[in-house]
């Protein structure tokens, strides 16, 4: 932890020793992201016992362009962990690597391990199918399937020929996302006659039919109003209980208020307004990153002064 007073509003200054498993301060006076003297390589941390996620040096680029560079950290069991940052800082690519969705993009290429509980990810001998029946994925709009409640959940299942009464598989997920209750005698409808709310928690119980032990969440509640919001957002402190969960969002309130943990990336600019890269500048414990971070750059972010 920091010896800064966080009321004083005082930084480290340049050359002063940076603070250990963190990326060392930056001057207030210095441009945002011009290639940044942030030591990548220092912002594990060192502190998380049981990790779901390791990334060493994970980099991501689509055709010629990196997009996001050098992303090393450890993503903690059991807890929510928040990806946040401006558009195109590459949030969204580290996230779809956990669950290797960039490998449905012919363009993508992927650096660097990611290493789940242990295994290799992106190892030869493993099947990115299997991965995504483990790590399910919310998407930033709910995208139900034209078909029936029952049948939205009942698809994974029935794919992976899972055992036992679909029946129970069924209700047992709406009642994890919390919906059992509004749909119980409804299971026949088709999913399109539901609220945008409604919509996005039957994804989640989509994704949990499976028993996943990871969800990923991009931006779930971008198009929800603040009452289904708040649903989801109740709904993530009940499931990591059970699950670990992973979001990027843009709301600075949702992360303070859902995460233990959060990442915050930058956009660097590189020699031509084309060549952005995405880069991890800061990680550590979310009431840290809000109250009292390392980088001048995080604080700018987190207080709204940019991005």
């Amino acid at each position: 932890m920091s010896d800064v007073d966080p009321a004083s509003g005082s930084r480290d200054e340049p050359g002063a020793p940076p603070v250990s498993g963190q990326a060392p301060a930056v001057p207030a006076g210095q441009p945002h992201a011009p290639i940044p003297s942030v030591a990548h390589g220092d912002v594990i941390d060192h502190e998380i016992e049981n990790p779901v996620f390791i990334t060493e040096e994970l980099s991501v680029s689509y055709g010629s362009a990196l997009a996001v560079e050098d992303v090393s950290l450890s993503v903690p069991e059991k807890e929510i962990t928040a990806f946040i940052g401006p558009s195109g800082c590459g949030k969204s690519t580290i996230l779809r690597c956990f669950n290797r969705m960039n490998d449905l993009i012919p363009a993508a290429h992927v650096e660097g391990m990611v290493r789940y509980h242990g295994v290799d990810l992106y190892g030869s001998d493993v099947d990115s199918v299997q991965v995504r029946k483990r790590i399910g994925m919310v998407f930033q709009k709910p995208n139900p399937f034209p078909k029936s409640i029952f049948d939205n959940i009942a698809f994974g299942p029935k794919v992976l020929g899972m055992k036992g009464s679909m029946d129970e598989i069924v209700e047992q997920a709406l009642r994890r996302a919390s919906l059992w209750d509004d749909v119980k005698d409804r299971l026949k409808d088709n999913a399109f006659g539901m609220s945008g709310g409604q919509q996005q928690r039957l994804c989640i119980a989509r994704a949990l039919a499976t028993n996943p032990d990871v969800l990923l969440m991009d931006e779930p509640c971008s198009a929800l109003d603040p009452i289904s919001t708040g649903r989801i957002e109740d709904l993530m402190h009940e499931l990591k209980e059970t699950v670990s969960i992973v979001i990027v969002t843009h709301n600075m309130q949702q992360a303070a208020r859902v995460s233990d943990r959060t990442a915050f990336f930058i956009v660097d600019m590189g020699s031509s307004e084309e060549a952005r890269i995405g880069r991890l500048v800061e990680y550590g414990p979310t009431d840290r990153i809000f109250t009292n971070p390392h980088d001048t750059r995080t604080e700018e972010y987190v207080s709204g002064k940019f991005g």
